[in-house]
């Protein structure tokens, strides 16, 4: 309700300000009351308590204390309108940075809602329910299918695939057998296994998570406005030369006048109006900005990391590469993987699935289907057991080996960051199917774009190298950063930020919140990335094109150099009004009006950003 209250009072200050101006300026009627005393009460008294609370408590000069002079200066002289004139700019240019600098706090409450807050504890081999606070390092747990694991742990008994993407940001699930690591919040796809708990609650990896993303959200900074940073020569400044000019000219309305006029209130707007401008123009091409900080640093940024998968590529598995062999054809081969992957939710079996689907080719059917946790699928093809797995799950048994070619071809798949699928039917291996993440289509046209930029391009991901490397030389990215942790992406952003580099990250996933909120400027493609990263973000791509990060370059130029253009107009403007007021041309009434066209210029010129094209 603070900021509803502070919306509803500047509005009332306007309307009482309007009113002024209309019926006593304009219709010359005699009131008992100026309705500017409204404007002065609802604008005027917090921007005097502020400033003097600053400069009284924390010992600071800020541009308040220039329009409080000037508020009390015109006051005292009965020049009702001068003063809620100064007051309601200023206000309107506090209340035009607090819109610019909004965000929101949402993701790090989604973050804390997936943390299990329940687990099942074996105690003598017999399962009890406790609350995920009580566990201690050594309890075995176990952990059903579909379930988040409640822990970081060690596989102790069974094997499964855990989809670690919150932690990692891999697109494909990973394998999991006993002595493998677990992570407290990735989800247990499959099979039900136990884990060994090897760290306390407090200390787990969603833990570390959540305590990354608030520590990066308390050290981002407000965005201090022009007139602030200039406060402490601008106050001094205007009163030396108020009293310098009322001792000469023996005329107290002449120095009050140059209070008026040299009040910074178009430059109090020069930042914020700008922002404003840039937020607009940038969310009617796709680019939701959050942040008037971010927006600025933006500008200056001149390293630009970037996730892999979900940024670069487009998160979705696709089969590439179908390799027959004895004399089977690649729509058979497809056509019998199919038949047993359709009973399987594994993302590679969809991918397969769905190939098969746009070939139109006849269908096969299978029965007896049966999975094998982090080793593949069988069931029965045309009277023939069909295994689709990895190389253990189907040579299991030893009455089948792997021909050299096969052999060569699985490693040549792999060196390209490929998933491999191998296939074999009635005693003979029928072939190998690889899939991968595809590279967006303008993914290297941008890369190319920022280096002109002057803008050096990192990848950051928690995806294994072979898969990384492989993007990397697509896009045209030469530093490669792999198989990160969510602080492991964390500290090379503080390592290039202490390198002195401007650092923007650009990412999808939940394991990105922490490096989207440490960088200088966080970005998150919002199509496809998840709530999280988006909430984490200042500024957010609103579909899936990365051109838009180049946009979003060229937009934050265009909003540096128009701030610059009005910091211009609102000085040229103040200089030629305060010579009026020394020569007597102006006084404190037509100072004020006067003053407001650098306003309005300001505004004017602002407005020139919704023209800039995507």
């Amino acid at each position: 309700m603070g900021l509803l209250a502070t919306k509803q009072s500047k509005f009332i200050g306007g309307l009482g300000l309007l009113c002024s101006f209309v019926l006593i300026k304009l219709l010359k009627y005699e009131l008992c009351f100026d309705p500017a005393w409204i404007t002065i009460l609802c604008c005027g008294v917090p921007i005097l308590y502020g400033s003097l609370r600053k400069l009284i408590v924390m010992k600071q000069i800020k541009a308040g204390l220039l329009i409080s002079m000037a508020m009390l200066a015109s006051i005292i002289r009965g020049h009702l309108f001068a003063a809620g004139e100064v007051v309601f700019l200023m206000a309107m240019g506090g209340l035009l940075e607090d819109f610019s600098i909004a965000r929101t706090q949402k993701g790090l409450s989604s973050l804390i809602k997936m943390v299990p807050t329940v687990a099942r504890r074996l105690v003598n081999g017999v399962e009890e329910e406790c609350p995920v606070a009580t566990l201690q390092i050594g309890d075995i747990l176990r952990v059903l299918p579909g379930e988040a694991f409640p822990a970081d742990g060690v596989v102790c008994s069974g094997s499964t695939t855990v989809n670690q993407a919150i932690m990692t940001g891999e697109s494909l699930p990973v394998d999991k057998a006993v002595g493998d690591d677990v992570f407290c919040g990735t989800i247990n796809c499959y099979g039900a296994v136990d884990i060994k708990v090897r760290k306390e609650t407090n200390d787990s990896s969603l833990q570390k998570l959540i305590q990354l993303v608030r520590e990066a959200e308390s050290k981002k900074a407000p965005m201090q406005g022009l007139a602030d940073k200039w406060a402490s020569w601008l106050v001094p400044a205007a009163l030396l030369l108020a009293v310098i000019v009322g001792l000469i000219t023996n005329d107290l309305d002449k120095a009050v006048t140059i209070l008026v006029v040299f009040c910074p209130c178009s430059l109090a707007l020069a930042t914020p109006i700008s922002i404003v401008a840039a937020i607009g123009q940038g969310t009617r091409n796709g680019v939701l900005i959050k942040s008037g900080e971010a927006l600025e640093a933006m500008a200056h940024v001149d390293v630009m990391a970037f996730d892999k998968t979900g940024t670069l590529t487009n998160g979705d598995l696709v089969v590439c590469d179908i390799y027959p062999v004895d004399g089977c054809s690649e729509s058979e081969l497809l056509d019998v993987a199919a038949a047993v992957e359709v009973f399987s939710e594994h993302p590679i079996a969809k991918a397969i699935c769905a190939r098969k689907e746009d070939s139109l080719a006849k269908s096969s059917s299978a029965e007896n289907f049966r999975m094998t946790p982090g080793g593949g699928v069988e069931a029965i093809v045309n009277g023939n057991v069909v295994r689709c797995g990895n190389e253990k799950f189907v040579l299991e048994g030893g009455e089948l080996a792997l021909p050299q070619a096969v052999v060569d071809k699985l490693d040549s798949f792999r060196a390209q960051g490929k998933a491999t699928l191998v296939i074999a039917s009635a005693n003979r291996i029928l072939g190998v199917i690889a899939l991968s993440d595809t590279v967006r289509s303008e993914a290297a046209e941008s890369i190319v774009a920022l280096s002109k930029m002057g803008i050096r391009s990192v990848l950051l991901t928690g995806d294994n190298h072979k898969a990384a490397q492989f993007v990397a030389e697509k896009v045209g990215i030469i530093e490669v950063f792999s198989q990160l942790l969510p602080e492991d992406k964390v500290q090379q952003i503080l390592d290039l930020q202490a390198e002195k580099h401007i650092v923007a990250m650009c990412g999808d996933g939940v394991n990105d919140a922490p490096s989207i909120k440490a960088a200088n400027v966080g970005v998150a493609m919002g199509s496809f990335g998840s709530d999280i990263a988006i909430d984490a973000a200042d500024i957010s791509l609103m579909s899936d094109k990365l051109s838009l990060a180049v946009y979003l370059r060229r937009l934050a130029k265009a909003t540096i150099r128009t701030i610059r253009t009005n910091i211009i107009i609102s000085m040229s403007v103040n200089v030629v009004a305060i010579i009026c007021s020394i020569y007597g041309l102006l006084n404190p009434v037509t100072g004020a009006l006067v003053h407001n066209v650098s306003s309005l210029l300001v505004v004017i010129n602002a407005a020139l950003l919704y023209d800039r094209e995507s």
